[in-house]
């Protein structure tokens, strides 16, 4: 068995990262991609790899020897093949010029732009089939050329971007670019059928429409080998190159790089993600699927401005226009708060550090809590205001990320001493549809405003909404002249059409949105009940939709993290965070019961390696390490 490469490309959209060398040289966590590929052929034992070579082929040459010699080649052979006419054809005819090779040998062929686990070469040589194309099911982020295999893998049709159905998807499996064709099928098949195509079309194609076209003939020619889609990732661009790097990645470093993302995790579907918070109920699918009729419309069409946005929210939450505001996620609005305010601010912490960090015109003073728990209560924040001569106070209601929770009538209470004393309360209530029922509600409302003009009310939309894409939040005050200045911070088309019609249709939801809320209420209660039984967590109260936990002496929060997300799981680490020095906090968003029940059998597994450790090493513990 042998392997061939096609690396004559100039990876042009790669930019900077080829300007130097050739596609298969860019580095990913510090290798490149052409030493996983040579690593994971020496380690499955290929004893001749063919490069055919175009595009700066002098430095790819002198790359792979300066990397590569007898010693770590495990007796592996390298030959060139040089493709001079690069800039002019395409990778039909680099692997034409290859085609004496393909007689010689079964051949795996590999494209350049790969990243890929050894495994696969593995599985390639260990399958009986003699002619094979490494398939994946396919995912939305995904694109090229697919398959469709029968209920025995054999490929029965080929599926290219002019006959790409969006809705037919659940059939498709994409193509890896790593194919396994035994000498016979290159020599009988494949090599004619590339020398017509290219008589017939040029060399500026692909050799993948010669595959098509031998699937449309004979079904029973190519069989499909599926793989995972954590196995592998093509390399395109710069924004590819960052994706690999965050898959391939492995210990802390890949978890560093989660963290730096923070967001679009829709490129990594296998991810339960327990670190952004998001109701898992809600919207319901009527609603979806409403937005999706709409989709065209929406997206061809302008949204209205800040005016009817504010008509729209208002209408929601029963506030006159001109007391509300609709922000591009509360974190604009919380930018905007930031802007205006000065003097002296009272923050319970640990809290929202979104906050703190826009509060750059201000003396940021804390509010004692108890250490133990991290509670507080009305009076304490109504103490650090006397004692501070604050003139403002931020109030996270359930708090960020302790879940301390203030009922009603203490927040009413504080609220008229804060108005005595000319203070203002910055009250955000994201979290706040989430409390039990008996204990919810909110501040969002006309009455309320109108008594307390020292009231401002932040509100979330993307967290309570399960909606964080469309970018929403908002802001109530009564206090007219307020609003407008924040109103005029934004960009008169801060909200998109899809937000827009979000606001527009949930009156139709709202029932679900109840229900949903007691759903999440229902599962934190059962959610808590199972953390609490493993032994090394303390888990904490909570009325929103995440839990702090604590880790006892013999757990560190960034190690648990990082094995954690080798199932992957994705936790918030709170090392480093005010109030969290000690490393062994971290925050559990709430999802829905079986992902729960994933996460609580993932720490029981811990739980028990933990134990078992520590009755056969003479009481010694268990602790992960950094690099497991």
């Amino acid at each position: 068995m042998q392997a061939l490469m096609l690396a004559a490309g100039m990876g042009k959209r790669l930019g900077r990262y080829t300007k130097d060398g050739t596609k298969c040289m860019v580095p990913v966590n510090g290798k490149a991609l052409i030493e996983y590929a040579i690593e994971a052929l020496v380690k499955n034992g290929i004893k001749k790899f063919i490069v055919v070579v175009g595009y700066k082929s002098d430095v790819l040459i002198d790359f792979i020897n300066s990397k590569f010699n007898e010693s770590n080649l495990g007796g592996m052979e390298i030959e060139y093949i040089e493709n001079k006419v690069y800039d002019k054809t395409n990778n039909i005819y680099s692997l034409y010029m290859a085609k004496d090779k393909l007689y010689e040998d079964d051949t795996i062929l590999l494209e350049s732009d790969l990243i890929f686990k050894p495994e696969i070469i593995g599985k390639l040589i260990e399958c009986r089939d003699k002619n094979l194309a490494v398939v994946s099911h396919f995912e939305s982020w995904m694109d090229g050329t697919c398959t469709i295999l029968d209920e025995k893998r054999n490929i029965t049709g080929m599926v290219d971007k002019a006959t790409f159905n969006w809705f037919e998807t659940e059939n498709y499996y994409k193509t890896v670019n790593i194919y396994k064709f035994s000498k016979d099928f290159s020599k009988n098949y494949y090599v004619p059928f590339l020398e017509a195509y290219q008589k017939a079309f040029g060399k500026n194609e692909y050799y993948e429409q010669v595959l098509k076209v031998l699937s449309f003939l004979s079904s029973s020619t190519l069989k499909g080998l599926p793989v995972s889609g954590d196995d592998w990732y093509e390399i395109d661009d710069p924004s590819d190159l960052s994706i690999a790097e965050n898959r391939f990645a492995t210990g802390k470093e890949k978890l560093v790089q989660l963290q730096h993302r923070y967001g679009g995790y829709w490129r990594f579907p296998q991810l339960k993600d327990y670190c952004y918070l998001v109701n898992p109920y809600f919207p319901p699918k009527k609603m979806v699927d409403e937005m999706e009729v709409s989709f065209k419309t929406l997206l061809t069409q302008y949204p209205s401005g800040a005016a009817q946005e504010s008509l729209l929210a208002g209408k929601i939450f029963n506030i006159l226009p001109e007391n509300i505001v609709v922000g591009n996620g509360a974190a604009e609005l919380i930018s905007s708060i930031g802007d205006l305010l000065s003097g002296t601010v009272a923050i319970p912490y640990p809290t929202f550090n979104e906050y703190p960090e826009r509060f750059k015109n201000c003396k940021l003073v804390p509010v004692p809590t108890n250490r133990e728990d991290f509670s507080y209560m009305a009076d304490d924040i109504l103490k650090t205001v006397k004692s501070e001569k604050a003139n403002a106070v931020l109030l996270i209601n359930p708090d960020n990320p302790s879940g301390n929770f203030l009922k009603k009538d203490d927040v009413i209470s504080l609220l008229a001493e804060l108005k005595k004393l000319n203070v203002t309360l910055i009250f955000d209530e994201s979290f706040i549809d989430f409390a039990d029922r008996e204990i919810r509600y909110t501040l969002l409302e006309q009455n309320i405003l109108d008594k307390y003009e020292n009231l401002v009310v932040v509100k979330s939309i993307s967290k309570s909404y399960g909606v964080p894409g469309l970018r929403l939040g908002i802001l109530a005050s009564k206090n007219a002249d307020y609003v407008g200045k924040i109103k005029k911070t934004n960009a008169i088309w801060n909200i998109n059409s899809f937000g827009e019609y979000f606001l527009q249709i949930y009156e139709k939801y709202k029932k679900s949105y109840s229900a949903a809320c007691d759903s999440i209420a229902d599962e934190r209660a059962r959610f808590v009940k199972e953390l609490s039984k493993i032994g090394w967590l303390k888990v904490f109260p909570s009325q929103a939709n995440f839990i702090l936990c604590k880790l006892d002496k013999n757990h560190r929060a960034d190690d648990l993290a990082v094995k954690l997300l080798e199932d992957n799981i994705y936790i918030k680490d709170l090392t480093g965070k005010k109030c969290f020095e000690e490393p062994n906090y971290i925050r559990l968003a709430i999802r829905d019961k079986n992902d729960n029940d994933f996460l609580v059998k993932s720490l029981e597994e811990i739980d028990m390696k933990s134990r078992i450790l520590r009755g056969g090493g003479k009481g010694r513990h268990f602790k992960f390490s950094s690099t497991s």
